[in-house]
C-alpha cells in the first residue's frame, strides 16, 4: 500500500515537499514514480527513480524544477517541487512498478493521491 502526503495551497513560485510511504513491502523493490492529473486531463508522468539505484527521470514540466528522491531505511519516496506555476495544480499519485516507463500501465500500485493547488 502506498499512501501520499504533503499537499496543499501554495503560492506561485512555492515550493512543497510530497512524500509516499510503502508499507507492507520494501519500495526498493519497485521503480517509484510520481504522476499527476488535473480535471478534465489525462494522468501525466512527472519524475521517476529507478529500483534499486538512483538512476531518475523527469517529464518536460519537472525538469529542473522537481526532484525525486527515495529513502531505504524509511520506505519512502519524496517529490521536491521548487518555483511552482498554477499549471502544477492537480492530484498527484505515487506509482510503484516493476517496468521502467513513463506510461501509467507500468505500474501496478497507486496511492490514492494528494491535492496539490498552486494560487497566481
Amino acid at each position: 500500500e502506498l499512501t501520499e502526503s504533503g499537499g496543499r495551497l501554495v503560492h506561485t513560485g512555492g515550493s512543497l515537499r510530497l512524500s509516499c510511504v510503502g508499507s507492507g513491502q520494501s519500495i526498493s523493490s519497485y521503480h517509484m514514480a510520481w504522476f499527476r492529473q488535473a480535471p478534465g486531463e489525462e494522468r501525466e508522468f512527472v519524475a521517476s527513480v529507478a529500483q534499486r539505484s538512483e538512476a531518475s527521470f523527469y517529464g518536460d514540466s519537472a525538469k529542473g524544477r522537481f526532484t525525486i528522491s527515495r529513502s531505504y531505511a524509511a520506505n519512502t519516496v519524496s517529490l521536491q517541487m521548487n518555483s511552482l506555476k498554477p499549471e502544477d495544480t492537480a492530484v498527484y499519485y505515487c506509482a510503484a512498478g516493476t517496468k521502467w516507463g513513463t506510461a501509467p500501465s507500468a505500474y501496478d500500485y497507486w496511492g490514492q493521491g494528494t491535492q496539490v493547488t498552486v494560487s497566481s
